[in-house]
C-alpha cells in the first residue's frame, strides 16, 4: 500500500490503495504550516515542534502517556499476572515513596546545616572585624563572600544543570500536568540545586531555600520511580517496576508534598500543596501515599533537631528547621481587629500582584538581554545582584539610630541585649554598650533569623518605624531583581519577609489608635505575610495550614482565614499567580483548569490541521520506517483497509505509538508475507517490559534501527501493540467540551472520528498543542474579540487576547 504523508512519494507495493476514501485527510501540507505564526507547529498526530525555556535553554518538548494502553499485548500481561508479582508492584510502590520521604527529608536537613554553618561562619568573621573596628575590612570579607558564593552557584547552573535555576515549582506543575520537561528531574539538575541553594542563601539573597526543596523532592522522586540515572548507569532493577508516566506522576506528585514537608516542618501543608498548586489530577490513592511520605519527612525532621539540639550542628543550633514559633498563650481579638487584617488583605493582594507583573517583565527583559551576551553575563548578574544585596545589608544599618535597650526581655531565649554571637534580636552592629541597632537586626542577619526577629511576640517597639519602611521597600526591591537569576531561588522566604515587614506597621499603627491592644506585633507579622504569600502566590488552604503549622497557634485560624481569601481574592482581579506566570514565561503549553470562552464557538474538528499519517493494520516494514524517519509523531492510527477485500470499507482499529513500533523494529520479528494471524505467536517472544517506557528520553530513537533491504520489504502485524480503546470524541462536538475531556483524562492524543459511518474512518488526533489559545487564535483570529477574560489592571504579557 502506499503512505499518505503530505509530500513525501508513495512506496510502490503489491497494491494500489483506494485513494478517494481518504482524500478528506490529505490537508496540503504548506497551506497548513502557513497558517501557524505562534512559533511552533502541529499536526493532528502528535507531533510538535514546541519549543519552551528550561533552565537556560530552549528545548522541543512533549506530552506523557498518563492513559493506560489497553492492547492484546498488555491484557495478556496481566491476566498472566501472579499474586507474588501483584504483592511485589504494590510493595515497590510503597517502598518508593518512603525512599522519597527519606532522602528528601536527609537532603533538606543536609541543606539547612550546610547554610546555616556556611553563613555563620561568614558573620562570625565578619563581626570579629566589626568589633575590632576594621569596618571596611569586614565590609570587603562579607560581600566577597556572597559574591563567591553567589558566583559558584550561578556557574554551577549555568554550566552544569541549566534547569536548576530559579525555584523548579513551575517546572514541576508543568510535569504533573503532562509536560515531558526535558533534563528538568536529572541527576546534574539534583545536584546543583542543592550545591546552588547553599550558596545562594548562604549568599546573602533575598531568596528561600523552600521552592528549590519542592524541585529537590521532585527530582529524588523522579529517579527513583526510573530506577535511578541511566546516563551515569546508577541505576537498581528492583525499583523498575514503574514503568509509565502515571505511576511516575503520582511519585512526583509525593516529592513535591515532601520538598514542603522538608521546609516548612508542615506534613499536612504539604500534602494540600501538592494538591492545590501543582498536581493536575489528583486520585484518592495518591493522598495516601503523599500523607505518609510527608509522615516520614516529618519524623527525619524531627529527629535531625533533636540531634542539633545535643550539639552536633556546629553554628546552625537547630538547623534552620523551624523559621518561627509564636505558641503560647492564645491570642485574644475582637472586632476591632477585623479592619486591619482586611486592609492587611487588600495590601496583600495589590503588592503581590504589582510583584508578579514587574518580576515578570524583569525577567522577560533580561532574558532577551542575556541571551545576546552570553553565559558569562549570567553569572555577572547573579554576581552584581550579590553586591546590591551586601551593600544594603550591610550599609543600611548605618542609617538607623542606635536605641536603648529595653529594661525587661519577653523573648523567649533572649536574655541580654544586646546579644553577642551571631543571633538574637537585638544587634550591636557599631552602638555603644547597652544600646542595639534595630535595623541591623533586619539586614545583617540570614533571612531565616530576620523571620524569628520579625515574627517574635513580646517585642512591641523594637523597630521603629522607619526602619520597618525602609526593610520593606529595600527587601521589596531585592526580591523583585533576584527572583528569577541564574540561581536555585525560591519566594517563600522574600514574601513572608516583605508581608511581615509591613504587617508589623500595622501593627505599630493600630497601638498609636487603640493603644496596647490585645494582639502582639509579632501576630500583625504573620498576618502581613499571609497576605502577601496569597497576593502572589494565589494559594489559600495550603498556605493556611503550612502558616498554621509553623506558628504552632490554632488560635489565628480564623483570621488568617480571613487575610488569605481577601488577598487571593483582590491579586486575581489583576493577573495570575507567580508560578503561574512564570510557567507563560517559559511557553510551557500548559492546559488550565477551565477553557477559555472562545472555545465554544469551535468544534473538535476546527482545531485539526495538517495532514494525517496512518497505518494499515499489517503494514510494510520499510514503510513504518520511512514515517518513523520523516515525522515526530508520537502516535498512529490503525486503520484495517481490508486487502484481502473481505469488507467494503476501511476500518478504525485504534492507535499505535511510535515507541512501541520501535521496540518491534529493533527485535526484527517479521513476517515475509502480509496476511492476518500471527498476532500473540509472532510476540512469543517478547513481554510487556521491553514495552515499558523509560525515564525522560532514555528511550529508542529511530536513529538505532538500522535494516536491510530484504527486511525492509517484509511485514509487521500491527494489532496486538494497537490501543483498540483509545479515547474519541465525534467531530461536532463543541471544542469546550473536548477541552474538558482532554484535560480532565489527562490524555495525550484524542481522536476526532467523523460523524457519518461512510467515508474516512477518522478524521484526525488532538494533542495539547491544538488546544493552545494562541494556536487557535491564530488559526482563527476573528475570534479573538470572543476571548473574553477578566479584567487586568496590568494586563498579561502573554495574554491570549494580545494580537
Amino acid at each position: 500500500m502506499d503512505k499518505k504523508l503530505g509530500d513525501v512519494e508513495a512506496a510502490a507495493v503489491e497494491r494500489a490503495p483506494a485513494l478517494d476514501l481518504y482524500e478528506p485527510l490529505l490537508i496540503d501540507k504548506e497551506k497548513a504550516l502557513g497558517a501557524i505564526g505562534n512559533g511552533h507547529i502541529e499536526t493532528n498526530n502528535g507531533t510538535s515542534n514546541h519549543l519552551a525555556i528550561f533552565g537556560t535553554k530552549v528545548s522541543p518538548i512533549e506530552s506523557l502517556d498518563y492513559e493506560l494502553i489497553e492492547n492484546d499485548l498488555f491484557r495478556q500481561d496481566w491476566r498472566s499476572r501472579k499474586r507474588i508479582e501483584i504483592l511485589q508492584y504494590i510493595v515497590v510502590k510503597w517502598t518508593s515513596v518512603f525512599l522519597v520521604g527519606l532522602l528528601t527529608g536527609l537532603v533538606a536537613f543536609g541543606i539547612n546545616l550546610a547554610v546555616e554553618n556556611v553563613a555563620g561562619l561568614k558573620f562570625v568573621y565578619t563581626l570579629n572585624l566589626m568589633n575590632t573596628n576594621r569596618f571596611v575590612l569586614a565590609f570587603v570579607l562579607y560581600s566577597g563572600v556572597n559574591m563567591i558564593l553567589v558566583m559558584l552557584a550561578a556557574m554551577l547552573c549555568v554550566y552544569v544543570g541549566p534547569s536548576a535555576a530559579g525555584s523548579g515549582i513551575p517546572e514541576v506543575k508543568a510535569y504533573l500536568n503532562g509536560v515531558d520537561t526535558p533534563n528538568v528531574f536529572s541527576l546534574n539538575t539534583l545536584i546543583v540545586k542543592i550545591l546552588g541553594s547553599v550558596g545562594s542563601v548562604a549568599g546573602g539573597l533575598i531568596v528561600g531555600k523552600e521552592g528549590p526543596l519542592v524541585h529537590v523532592g521532585a527530582c529524588i522522586a523522579s529517579l527513583i520511580g526510573q530506577g535511578g540515572s541511566v546516563r551515569y548507569g546508577m541505576t537498581w532493577k528492583w525499583l523498575r517496576y514503574l514503568k509509565n508516566d502515571r505511576d511516575r506522576r503520582d511519585l512526583v506528585t509525593c516529592g513535591a508534598a515532601a520538598g514542603v514537608a522538608a521546609a516548612f516542618r508542615a506534613p499536612v501543608g504539604g500534602v494540600l500543596f501538592a494538591l492545590e498548586e501543582v498536581t493536575s489530577w489528583w486520585r484518592g490513592p495518591l493522598l495516601w501515599r503523599a500523607f505518609f511520605t510527608t509522615a516520614v519527612v516529618a519524623v527525619i525532621i524531627r529527629t535531625g533537631i533533636v540531634w542539633c539540639k545535643h550539639g552536633h550542628c556546629g553554628l546552625s543550633g537547630e538547623g534552620g528547621l523551624i523559621i518561627f514559633d509564636i505558641s503560647g498563650n492564645p491570642d485574644n481579638y475582637g472586632l476591632q481587629e477585623l479592619l486591619p487584617v482586611v486592609i492587611l488583605g487588600i495590601m496583600g493582594g495589590v503588592l503581590g500582584s504589582l510583584f508578579n507583573q514587574i518580576n515578570s517583565k524583569i525577567i522577560i527583559w533580561s532574558n532577551g538581554w542575556l541571551k545576546k551576551k552570553g553565559k558569562c553575563a549570567k553569572i555577572a548578574q547573579a554576581v552584581i545582584v550579590a553586591f546590591i544585596t551586601s551593600v544594603c545589608s550591610f550599609g543600611l544599618p548605618w542609617l538607623a539610630t542606635c536605641r536603648p535597650c529595653p529594661t525587661t526581655l519577653e523573648i523567649p531565649g533572649e536574655t541580654k541585649c544586646p546579644t553577642y554571637g551571631r543571633t538574637g534580636n537585638f544587634k550591636s552592629f557599631h552602638c555603644p554598650a547597652n544600646m542595639y541597632n534595630d535595623l541591623a537586626g533586619l539586614f545583617f542577619n540570614t533571612n531565616d533569623d530576620t523571620v524569628r526577629n520579625l515574627f517574635s511576640k513580646g517585642t512591641n517597639g523594637e523597630f521603629q518605624f522607619s526602619s520597618l519602611l525602609i526593610y520593606l521597600v529595600t527587601a521589596y526591591s531585592l526580591a523583585l531583581l533576584t527572583y528569577g537569576i541564574a540561581v536555585p531561588s525560591g519566594l517563600f522566604v522574600p514574601a513572608i519577609l516583605c508581608g511581615a515587614a509591613y504587617g508589623r506597621i500595622m501593627g505599630m499603627v493600630m497601638a498609636s489608635i487603640y493603644g496596647t491592644g490585645p494582639m502582639d506585633e509579632g501576630i500583625y507579622a504573620l498576618l502581613g505575610a499571609a497576605s502577601f504569600l496569597g497576593g502572589s502566590m494565589r494559594m489559600t488552604v495550603s498556605l493556611c495550614i503550612i502558616l498554621l503549622e509553623l506558628t504552632n497557634n490554632l488560635s489565628l485560624l480564623p483570621l488568617i482565614m480571613l487575610v488569605l481569601l481577601i488577598s487571593k481574592t483582590v491579586g486575581d482581579g489583576f493577573n495570575d499567580g507567580l508560578y503561574h506566570l512564570h510557567v507563560r514565561i517559559k511557553d510551557i503549553p500548559f492546559l488550565e483548569a477551565h477553557p477559555l470562552p472562545f472555545m465554544r464557538h469551535l468544534t473538535a474538528h476546527d482545531a485539526i490541521t495538517g495532514p494525517l499519517v496512518w497505518f494499515s493494520v499489517i503494514e510494510r516494514v520499510g514503510t513504518i520506517l520511512e514515517v518513523l524517519h520523516s515525522t515526530k509523531h508520537n502516535a498512529f492510527p490503525v486503520i484495517d483497509d481490508n486487502f484481502d477485500g473481505q469488507d467494503e470499507h476501511p476500518v478504525f482499529c485504534g492507535l499505535v505509538l511510535r515507541s512501541h513500533l520501535l521496540v518491534l523494529l529493533k527485535k526484527k520479528q517479521f513476517t515475509e508475507r502480509r496476511e492476518r494471524g500471527g498476532g500473540f505467536q509472532q510476540y512469543g517472544s517478547f513481554s510487556s517490559a521491553e514495552f515499558a517506557k523509560p525515564g525522560s528520553g532514555k528511550g529508542l530513537k529511530i536513529t538505532d534501527i538500522e535494516l536491510d533491504i530484504a527486511e525492509e520489504e517484509m511485514f509487521l502485524d500491527l494489532h496486538p501493540v494497537t490501543n483498540t480503546s483509545p479515547y474519541t470524541v465525534v467531530e461536532t462536538m463543541s471544542l469546550t467540551k473536548t477541552y474538558t475531556l482532554f484535560r480532565q483524562l489527562g490524555l495525550r492524543h484524542l481522536c476526532v472520528m467523523p460523524k457519518s459511518s461512510e467515508g474516512q474512518p477518522i478524521v484526525g488526533i488532538l494533542t495539547r498543542h491544538d488546544f493552545m489559545p494562541n494556536y487557535l487564535l491564530n488559526l482563527y483570529p476573528s475570534l479573538r474579540e470572543s476571548n473574553h477574560r477578566k479584567a487586568h489592571a496590568f494586563p498579561s504579557f502573554s495574554s491570549p487576547s494580545q494580537p
